[in-house]
């Protein structure tokens, strides 16, 4: 296979697709987790992510603690992206020999796991331990349950719809760039730059808000947000057969976030819409329902009929490129 017949992640992902179709009655590759019906009118959704160290999260820095909080957080945004409700989760883990004390390094990365486990009565149900040779890899599987035909999934959208955001984009990947700077020798850096690092540290699954969604009239697709509104908003599209138009004028955006890019003169909006971590809501609703709905949340744009199964940037800033506004991608 030569360079331009490489997959990519999403080929790579067709490639998995095409060589496992689920069975009739299951929604298996394609949405934040499968669905699977039961007998008693429920569906269990299921859904598994993979942290490793050097691609996901550098040991040096990030404590224990907030490793564990992460792996947990970044899973369950997966079950609040369905609408469903927690059932339990599994976790294995494999640990390389440390220049430190390894158990109490575990100790601190089961507590932030449970600390979150706790908060949204997500039980560790089981899992698996290994040694590593390399370095650290976890892997979380979640399940959670939900009535019949409710699962929020990506091909819901329909042109006319809202797409509606919760919360605020680009902090997570500030956190980020505030953290390489300060490993480049940086030490100067805006006081935001704390806060940020903490959003990407500890992001809030939105249980809640999920749950308040599935059970609201007019809601379409929803997924979150862990590779930016630029790459995820693409799998709504192609789930949905549609094309989306994005005013960049009204992404929410934190006063951390502006204060750190207008201290450094960076494109807050870039980070925005490519950063990825956020694990907001990202949703399509009916106009007429979304002045009613229960949830704060921010309009950033619509759907629009099939064309391309592309997004239209509106309102680009002078200093961007609508090309260049890419989410991230593993490949």
């Amino acid at each position: 296979m030569n360079e331009t017949q490489k997959l990519g992640e999403f080929g790579l992902i067709e490639l998995i697709k095409d060589n496992f179709k689920a069975p009739e009655g299951v929604i298996g590759i394609g949405d934040d987790c499968a669905v699977i019906p039961q007998e008693s009118g429920l569906e269990t959704v299921v859904s598994t992510d993979m942290l490793i160290e050097g691609v996901h999260f550098l040991r040096e820095d990030i404590t224990p603690f907030q490793l564990g909080w992460k792996s947990a957080a970044v899973n369950f945004s997966d079950i609040a992206a369905m609408g469903a409700l927690p059932v339990g989760s599994f976790l294995a883990i494999a640990l390389p020999e440390f220049d430190g004390d390894r158990d109490e390094w575990a100790s601190e990365f089961i507590r932030g796991y449970k600390l979150i486990s706790d908060r949204y009565e997500f039980p560790l149900l089981g899992g698996d331990t290994t040694s590593s040779k390399g370095g650290i890899s976890i892997c979380v599987t979640v399940m959670g349950k939900c009535d019949k035909g409710r699962a929020k999934l990506r091909s819901a959208a329909k042109a006319g719809q809202l797409i509606c955001v919760t919360g605020t984009l680009g902090d997570s990947a500030l956190g980020l760039d505030a953290i390489l700077r300060r490993n480049a020798g940086d030490q100067d850096l805006p006081f935001a730059a704390d806060n940020l690092i903490e959003r990407h540290y500890k992001p809030v699954p939105r249980i809640n808000e999920g749950l308040v969604l599935v059970d609201t009239d007019g809601v379409g697709a929803m997924m979150d947000i862990s590779d930016g509104v630029a790459s995820d908003l693409r799998h709504i599209l192609e789930e949905s057969h549609c094309d989306a138009a994005v005013d960049m004028s009204r992404l929410p955006l934190s006063m951390e976030s502006f204060a750190y890019c207008q201290r450094l003169r960076l494109p807050a909006e870039k980070f925005a819409v490519c950063g990825g971590e956020d694990y907001e809501l990202l949703f399509t609703v009916d106009p007429d329902a979304e002045p009613d709905l229960d949830v704060p949340h921010t309009v950033i744009g619509r759907i629009l009929p099939y064309s391309e199964g592309t997004i239209h940037w509106e309102n680009v800033p002078e200093s961007l490129d609508a090309s260049t506004l890419e989410g991230f991608r593993h490949f």
